[in-house]
């Protein structure tokens, strides 16, 4: 085997491990301060949506999950008054 042809097999096998491989994807919406996680058979899952915990806990009432605060939640700040 040349060392071209070694060359590309090795690039091939790389891409072929990498793109098997699964990414998370970023689940926090950094708009709202209370996320909600479920946990569903197999599927768990974060939803940032919330603007308080009470609206969490009303969503989490009778399910498998639980709230807490936005590890990512950005406040808006208002610009200064002139």
């Amino acid at each position: 085997m040349t060392t071209r042809a070694a060359l590309l097999w090795t690039i091939l096998a790389t891409g072929t491990i990498f793109s098997t491989t699964p990414v998370m994807a970023q689940t926090y919406y950094p708009n709202y301060p209370v996320c909600l996680y479920v946990y569903d058979f197999g599927l768990n899952y974060a939803d940032c949506r919330f603007t308080s915990f009470a609206q969490c806990r009303a969503t989490a009432s009778g399910r498998g999950a639980t709230c807490y605060a936005n590890p990512y939640f950005a406040p808006r700040v208002q610009p200064a008054r002139r």
